[in-house]
């Protein structure tokens, strides 16, 4: 029943997918790695795909029947007995899909599982660009990576609760610079926000880290800065997408003000 598919298989493309890809958009980040663990099924309504080490995404196509999806995962979940290595962290997937799999999952092999995370998708397709917000936006270079290490550090503080010194997150700023898709927004000189591109596929860029220094904050400068980097997407030819916290009313409510659309929800289960 399951297949290996390769990155640029034809069933990224296809009109069911595409129906959902913003809510799905990682699946398109996970399936460039070399190691990734990526699994059809021979109609192509479903997907299954896992960076080494992570929870795996799952989509089913939106078009099937409720008993037909849930049979579909649950041969999803048998099949997957006879991989060397089917014993997964979590599940990351639209609520219910999530909800369906986890439950079948679990009751096999004797775990428990908790929704770990609710996340809003969002799409932007036409821009509404805060006034009135001094600053400037800079792709971030080298003599930046101590601030873009304690930004990450605050971002993993206040997204999950993590707490490393700023030490911790410095080779992580390196390499964020390196890519050249890090972005500041500069007051008087000083960074006060960032945000990052972290992917492109053939129709969308997926944009996160969306962080401004808690001196700094209710001032539109994420706002503005996240505005510029749509811009940008947009004169591409792509369309720019988020996460959101669905627990985060202030997170969501900048997002939609500044022209994102909500485009499906997606929940991070965990097991145990």
């Amino acid at each position: 029943m399951l297949q290996s598919f390769a990155a640029g298989d034809a069933v990224l493309h296809s009109a069911e997918f595409m129906k959902n890809e913003v809510q799905h958009s990682l699946i398109h980040n996970i399936v460039d790695y070399p190691d990734a663990l990526r699994l059809t099924t021979s109609d192509r309504r479903l997907l299954f795909v896992q960076s080494k080490g992570y929870s795996p995404w799952l989509w089913v196509s939106g078009e099937l029947e409720p008993a037909q999806r849930i049979r579909l995962i649950e041969q999803l979940i048998e099949n997957l007995e006879e991989l060397p290595d089917s014993d997964f962290p979590g599940i990351t997937a639209e609520p219910q899909t999530a909800r369906i799999f986890a439950g079948a999952y679990c009751a096999a092999r004797g775990k428990l599982y908790h929704t770990n995370m609710l996340l809003e998708s969002y799409q932007c397709t036409e821009v509404r660009k805060p006034s009135s917000v001094q600053g400037t936006l800079v792709q971030a270079a080298t003599v930046h990576i101590p601030v873009i290490a304690e930004f990450t550090a605050g971002f993993a503080r206040d997204a999950f609760g993590t707490s490393q010194p700023v030490e911790h997150y410095l080779p992580h700023a390196d390499a964020a610079v390196r890519t050249g898709n890090l972005y500041l927004w500069m007051v008087g000189g000083a960074p006060v926000a960032m945000a990052k591109t972290v992917h492109r596929s053939a129709r969308i860029c997926r944009i996160n880290d969306v962080y401004t220094s808690r001196e700094f904050r209710k001032h539109g400068y994420a706002s503005r800065l996240v505005a510029e980097l749509c811009e940008q997407v947009l004169a591409e030819g792509l369309i720019p997408v988020l996460f959101a916290d669905g627990k985060n009313p202030d997170s969501n409510k900048v997002y939609q003000s500044i022209g994102f659309v909500q485009a499906g929800k997606i929940a991070e289960i965990k097991f145990e």
